[in-house]
């Protein structure tokens, strides 16, 4: 066990695995986003189209929790989306006071481009490994994930595309 955690030796080694793996997929990601075209949204832009997506409708005080930011800023972005003919504003169907968001069809091409261009890039890395290290790799990645859902559900966090937002940007 390690003395300044308290947890066993294998979790350390298992976070740096995770973040320096997080690490590279950010790298991956990028060379995905640029690829496919999709450097013209900042990365705040494109966790809001993420979040968005998951969330059909959401208004903005819940995409700000989702984002970890403050109304008058996701606002401001949503103009920003919006102006981009990315994101679209209406009338909520429950309650008059408030705007839900939706993705326009480019906004929804957009995120498909990259979602593309980025499964490309990491197949590349993944093509480069033994079989029995994706499969292990694979089985590791959904348990992370369960864990990470469970955890977004016990601070009764919005999740997102089978899990948690967090960033799957």
């Amino acid at each position: 066990m390690s003395r300044s955690t308290g947890r066993p030796h294998s979790h350390e080694r298992a976070s740096a695995a995770a973040l320096a793996a997080s690490e590279l997929l950010e790298v991956l990601w990028g060379r995905g986003q640029e690829a496919a075209h999709s450097a013209e949204v900042s990365l705040s832009q494109l966790r809001a189209l993420l979040v968005i997506e998951q969330h059909e409708g959401t208004n903005l005080r819940t995409l700000a929790e989702a984002l970890g930011s403050r109304p008058p800023a996701v606002s401001r972005l949503c103009d920003r989306l919006e102006a981009m003919g990315l994101a679209e504003r209406g009338p909520s169907a429950t309650s008059r006071r408030e705007v839900e968001l939706r993705l326009s069809l480019r906004g929804r091409v957009l995120l498909e481009q990259y979602r593309v261009a980025r499964s490309r890039e990491v197949t590349a890395t993944l093509d480069r490994m033994e079989p029995a290290d994706v499969a292990r790799l694979a089985a590791g990645l959904e348990a992370f994930h369960a864990a990470s859902a469970r955890l977004a559900a016990d601070q009764d966090r919005p999740a997102s595309r089978g899990g948690n937002i967090a960033d799957s940007a």
